[in-house]
Formats: C-alpha cells, sequence, structure tokens
C-alpha cells in the first residue's frame, strides 16, 4: 500500500465535479482504491475544499464535504510540530505559496510515496519525505 497524497484543488475538481479535470480525478481516485492505495491529505485541505459551498451557503455540500472526509476515503492528516518545522524550511529555501508549503510540509512530515498536484509550480520542486511528485496526466517527476 502506497500513501498519496492530494492537493486541495484534486479533491475540489471531484467533489464538484469540475467539467475540465473531474473525470480525469475521479479515475485517478477509482484507481488508487482499485489498487488499495491510501489518500491522504491536510486537514488545511478540509478548509479549503469548504470555503466554496460556505460562500454559496450550500449546507448540503458542506455535509457531503464533511461525511467525505471522515470517511475511510481519505486520512486527514494533521499539521504537527514536524509539519511546522518543514513549513518553515520550505518557506525559507522555495518560492512557494503559504498554502502549498502547507501541503508540502504535511506531506513531508507523513512519509508520503506520492504527492499528486494541478500546480505545474510544485510539480517540480523537490522535498525530503515525498518520493514522487505527479501531474493530472500521470506524468511522475
Amino acid at each position: 500500500m502506497n500513501r498519496i497524497y492530494w492537493d486541495s484543488m484534486l479533491f475540489i475538481y471531484l467533489l464538484e465535479g469540475n467539467p475540465i479535470f473531474g473525470a480525469r480525478v475521479k479515475a485517478l481516485f477509482e484507481s488508487v482504491v482499485r489498487r488499495n492505495d491510501r489518500l491522504c491529505t491536510s486537514v488545511f485541505t478540509l478548509g479549503e475544499v469548504l470555503t466554496g459551498p460556505r460562500r454559496q451557503n450550500d449546507a448540503a455540500a458542506i455535509k457531503a464535504i464533511k461525511a467525505f472526509f471522515a470517511s475511510d476515503e481519505v486520512e486527514v492528516l494533521a499539521l504537527t510540530a514536524d509539519a511546522a518545522d518543514r513549513y518553515s524550511v520550505i518557506r525559507a529555501s522555495m518560492r512557494v505559496s503559504q498554502a502549498d508549503a502547507i501541503h508540502l510540509a504535511t506531506a513531508s512530515a507523513n512519509g508520503v510515496e506520492l504527492f499528486v498536484t494541478n500546480d505545474r509550480d510544485l510539480q517540480r520542486v523537490t522535498v525530503p519525505g515525498i518520493r514522487f511528485m505527479m501531474d493530472l496526466d500521470g506524468r511522475v517527476y
């Protein structure tokens, strides 16, 4: 079993049925399930994914998102002191946003094998503790 980290946008594409990326992300999700890998993300992702439905006051979507993240479908990783330390190293040494640094630090602190993102700027960064980076087309960096 591999631990596969998704950044927030992949969950947004999946849960909102994004017309451009939704089908591709759904196929990735099904592959994770079929291979019996472990999908994980930061607790920070939950906040990011809930933001759109909260702005729209969409109670049904909020409830569905919370249920999805509370299910066995995804492991929600805490932002620990180790992750916070790694965050500071990433922010000090790389040109990435605060949100991206939280994702990278959380993944790194939890030793994920694969970090999947649609963010081209992140696909080529090297972070100790993350073995591989992958884009939505399956290219591994």
